[in-house]
Order: C-alpha cells, then structure tokens, then sequence
C-alpha cells in the first residue's frame, strides 16, 4: 500500500486507488461528471493546495530564491492545525490503501507535489 504523487490529467497506472486533487480550482472546461473518467482526479481536495497568494508565488518562480520563498510559505500553510491534521491522516492512510494525490503543474520540481511528497514522507507515509 502506498500513496503516489502525479500529475492530474495523465493516464492512470494499475492499483492507482483513489486520485485525489490537490488543487485551488477543478479543470477548466471539463464537466463535473467528467473529472474521473478524463484521469483529472475521484475527489477534490484544495485542503492541500497552496492559498491563492501563495500559489501566485509559486506561478511566478524564475529562480531558485524564488522556490525557496514559495516552499517556505507553502510548508508554512501545511504546518497550520487543520492541514497538519490532513497529512498527518493521509500519512497514516498510506498504511493501510493505495491512492494517488497531484496537480496540474508539468514540471514536478518546482511544483507544490513536490512538496507535498515531502511532508507526507517526514510523517511517514509510505511512498510508491
């Protein structure tokens, strides 16, 4: 059992589970009824998506210190009460079901996933 972080929107691999999105808003032009069959994600979760300023900070990365300042502020929102306690539940969830968790973002390095396989990694989920 294990959690997978993806891209939202690719093709679904065997023993997937559940896709979670962790973004601030659904796919555009895409049909609610839609999002499942289309590979996007089964439930939405923008619990875990960057606030809206932060995730301005994060469109506009051109530099290394620029990362470094969306990653902070990101890790700081996860570090809050209510988005602690999600992770802390998806960490231990891992145990026990597959599932997946993403975005839309092309490049995972300078994406907020990234981030987000790091803290459930530091809570010990287990990673597939």
């Amino acid at each position: 059992m294990a959690v997978k972080i993806i891209r939202l929107g690719t093709p679904r691999s065997s023993n997937e589970g559940l896709r979670i999105g962790t973004v601030r808003r659904p796919p555009r032009g895409v049909p609610k009824t839609e999002f499942a069959s289309q590979d996007w994600y089964d439930v939405w979760y923008p619990n875990l998506a960057p606030s809206a300023e932060t995730m301005k900070l994060g469109q506009a990365v051109a530099s290394d210190k620029d990362w470094a300042t969306f990653s902070k502020k990101y890790r700081s929102e996860m570090n809050e009460a209510d988005a602690s306690r999600n992770l802390d539940l998806l960490a231990a969830l891992s145990h026990q079901s597959n599932f997946t968790m993403g975005c839309y973002c092309e490049n995972e390095a300078r994406c907020h996933r990234s981030l987000l396989r790091d803290l459930l990694k530091e809570r010990g989920a287990l990673i597939g």
